[in-house]
């Protein structure tokens, strides 16, 4: 059976969704790859149930890749610090405390910290590029603007190291329907968080799969 590469855009405590993806949509098998595009915890009410999923997915032996987004780089620059534990709180953090039922990140258990800490910021397999966001177009090596991977993404790429790959990226949500149309373009740069955590506005609140291999999109 041929390997089939999977690439999942932004949960955001969108468990249900999630799981229903992953095990009744793509019917995930073994010899598949899915690369999951950050933005895990946050808004959503089951950040939680997101995070032990993935972690039970990966313990089965499934060729899971979690990547870092700003939501949980956001997480990680709270811990500790005032300010921006502020700013986390007000971009959906608190949902996130609610679901691990914690009234300080201080009593958040070590083994999620360590898990958010060792998400890679982006994975390069075969002509495809995974990041969350997108990359600084304007230096020499892209990989080393971390800044760049979580917040700021770009519609076309000119750097030499980025313009012959497929960037695949989330972060900000757009329709089902514009998804798919930069699909059958065969746009070199697709975002596929088709805004799961937004059911109230039109042409949003679905979670996407992009399957690379046959540019095919689940939704």
């Amino acid at each position: 059976m041929n390997e089939r590469l999977f690439a999942i855009g932004d949960i955001h405590g969108c468990f249900d969704s999630f799981r229903e993806l992953v095990e009744y949509k793509i019917e995930i098998n073994n010899g598949d790859k899915l690369i999951l595009l950050g933005d895990y915890i946050d808004r959503g009410n089951q950040s939680k149930e997101v995070i032990d999923y993935i972690i039970e997915l990966q313990q089965k032996g499934f060729d899971i890749i979690p990547l870092i987004g700003n939501h949980e780089s956001m997480l990680l620059d709270a811990i500790g610090n005032e300010e921006h534990f502020s700013l986390w709180i007000q971009n959906g953090g608190s949902k996130t405390m609610e679901s691990f039922k914690i009234n300080s990140l201080k009593d958040l258990p070590k083994f999620y910290i360590d898990f958010f800490k060792a998400l890679p910021f982006y994975y390069s397999y075969k002509n495809f590029l995974f990041v969350h966001a997108g990359f600084n177009d304007e230096i020499s090596n892209p990989f080393e603007d971390k800044y760049h991977m979580i917040w700021t993404r770009k519609e076309k790429y000119s750097n030499p190291t980025l313009r012959d790959k497929t960037i695949i990226h989330g972060h900000s949500p757009i329709s089902e329907s514009s998804c798919k149309r930069r699909i059958q373009e065969n746009n070199p740069v697709i975002n596929i968080d088709t805004g799961c955590v937004y059911s109230d506005y039109v042409g949003y609140g679905r979670l996407s799969a992009i399957e690379l291999n046959s540019m095919k999109l689940f939704s």
